[in-house]
């Protein structure tokens, strides 16, 4: 489990494809000596498992399913990862609660400045639009933030200058597209009215 607060934005220091599947190696500036192999950490709000690791990087390998579905299979040498460490028991729960399965992918279709905030709106993918609320949670490559607006399949997000400065959604541009985790207590309460 996750909160959204990113902690640190690491780069893809190489990409292999391996006999099984895709292996990304992750720069970071955490102390990895902390980190245990089989750890689960947040890349860009996919919940990865750390299979290696070495001074200022660990591996990652990735699954077919997770490079067809969200925005990994575009990871190349270079491209910045907002990564964030599983929550302890007893740690600040600074977001909301997040799981790092990437539900679907968002297109950034707007990006605009508002003093010293830009105001994001992004497109989400049918049927995820529906879960989706104003004043909700919804987690963007992985970053907690609060949902402003809803509009059909669109939604706008203010993004502070301190989370687009600590995170990838500065380098963001129209057209880009977005790994998206909806609101955990949204996608269970769907579900219950579903089949109640």
């Amino acid at each position: 489990m996750f909160t959204g607060i990113i902690t640190d934005i690491g780069r893809v220091r190489s990409v292999a494809q391996t006999e099984r599947d895709r292996r990304y190696e992750i720069e970071t500036a955490w102390d990895v000596s902390g980190i245990d192999l089989g750890a689960s950490i947040s890349h860009s709000g996919c919940c990865l498992t750390v299979v290696e690791k070495s001074d200022g990087w660990f591996a990652v390998e990735v699954s077919g399913e997770t490079l067809d579905k969200t925005t990994l299979g575009g990871w190349t040498r270079g491209t910045p990862v907002n990564l964030e460490r599983a929550t302890k028991v007893g740690d600040e729960l600074g977001g909301h609660i997040v799981s790092g399965h990437v539900d679907g992918l968002g297109t950034v279709v707007e990006i605009t400045p508002e003093g010293g905030s830009h105001r994001l709106t992004i497109e989400a993918p049918l049927p995820l639009h529906r879960f989706i609320a104003a004043k909700g949670s919804i987690t963007v490559d992985g970053v907690s933030l609060t949902v402003n607006t809803v509009e059909g399949q669109r939604f706008g997000l203010n993004i502070i200058p301190h989370t687009w400065e600590a995170t990838t959604l500065g380098a963001l541009a129209v057209g880009d597209a977005v790994n998206l985790e909806i609101d955990m207590l949204a996608r269970y309460l769907a579900r219950w009215q579903e089949t109640a």
